[in-house]
């Protein structure tokens, strides 16, 4: 049935763990007749992406916890249930849990102490630890289920990750070098926003690759697993390369006739070379492209010692110019990389692999 509802992509494996913790917790309160308000709340925040950062945080939280209660309890004994008790009640929970270094607890800690204000008991130290009883079953509860059930696997969205990242990568090479050579021109908003794009997605394909780290730290996983892991960290890391070169020709500032009309065509024969190969599932280089890549380096050497020399007498030892062939020799040199990683045995067992993860779905 669960797996039927995860194939639904209605809930997913973290919306599925909140609800049955939410579920078993309120059981667990119901049978002490306990109030369950405190222990659902803690229960719903409580759920993190890896079992890793669950067992880590839900030891801050209890403590942070702990002293959310106390503050509650001390505050509404000396003014009772007004507004001073709720303001002071936050500021000094989320004041003392910081310079405690409780930071992943002020959040269930503050929620914890303002909602058991309005319900205090006439005895404050039974409040007190049915308060702190029920955030610990949802907090632990949380922690049991975000451990053994369904744990994630962030493998399949790290690899469509990368090869979205890889193609859009192409495209915004193409952007970029039809408005350097004056073929297209694109407005420089559009071109940086793509950019900003490119980098917040691999930031959150970096993210991902740690949780996946992080949750293979307390679940069984084959070597396997781990090979072809380590293959698309590979391919992430020369894929920041090729983002780091497209951050560089960007803000390059050319006009159409920098270029002759040779030095033109050769740019532009390189365009959909460059785009095919970052495209490409397995980045294979043709020979033509190698063709044109030798064409270019003769073409930077030439321009490297003809320096500008405006009339302010600044030399330029960089030109535009220079800095943009550069740049497309340095991408060269990482596709290089990224062919032959794409050509070898790990290559082979990361495929492998794959048809393996899509035959078992």
């Amino acid at each position: 049935m669960m797996e039927r509802l995860l194939q639904f992509k209605l809930f997913g494996s973290r919306t599925l763990k909140t609800g049955i913790s939410v579920f078993i917790t309120a059981l667990i309160c119901g049978f002490f007749d306990w109030p369950v308000i405190f222990a659902v709340i803690t229960a719903i925040v409580t759920i993190e992406h890896t079992a890793a950062d669950s067992i880590r945080k839900a030891a801050i939280r209890f403590p942070a916890s702990a002293l959310g209660a106390l503050m509650a309890t001390s505050f509404y004994g000396m003014f009772g249930k007004g507004a001073l008790t709720y303001a002071l009640v936050a500021m000094l929970t989320i004041a003392v849990c910081h310079k405690l270094n409780l930071q992943d607890g002020i959040l269930v800690a503050t929620i914890t102490a303002t909602a058991m204000i309005p319900d205090f008991q006439e005895n404050y130290i039974v409040s007190f630890l049915i308060r702190l009883g029920t955030t610990s079953i949802g907090i632990v509860v949380s922690s049991l289920v975000n451990f053994f059930l369904l744990p994630p696997n962030y493998f399949s969205s790290i690899q469509r990750n990368i090869d979205r990242l890889f193609s859009q990568s192409a495209d915004l090479l193409e952007l970029i070098l039809k408005d350097v050579i004056g073929e297209k021109h694109e407005k420089r908003g559009l071109i940086n926003r793509r950019y900003r794009e490119l980098t917040q997605s691999i930031e959150r394909t970096h993210q991902l690759s740690h949780y996946q780290r992080e949750e293979w730290s307390y679940h069984k996983h084959t070597n396997i697993d781990m090979r072809a892991f380590q293959f698309t960290q590979k391919r992430l890391d020369l894929l920041q390369q090729i983002i780091y070169h497209l951050g560089n020709l960007q803000y390059i500032q050319t006009d159409s006739g920098d270029f002759n009309h040779r030095e033109k065509h050769l740019l532009g024969r390189m365009i959909p070379s460059f785009v095919a190969i970052l495209k490409a599932p397995r980045h294979h280089i043709p020979e033509e492209h190698f063709q044109h890549i030798s064409e270019l380096d003769h073409v930077f050497w030439e321009w490297k010692h003809e320096h500008i020399e405006h009339e302010t007498r600044y030399r330029h030892h960089l030109p535009p110019q220079t800095v943009l062939l550069y740049e497309l020799l340095c991408l060269h040199d990482v596709i290089e990389e990224l062919n032959q990683l794409s050509s070898s045995k790990h290559a082979d067992i990361y495929y492998r692999y794959l048809k393996q993860q899509e035959h078992v779905k």
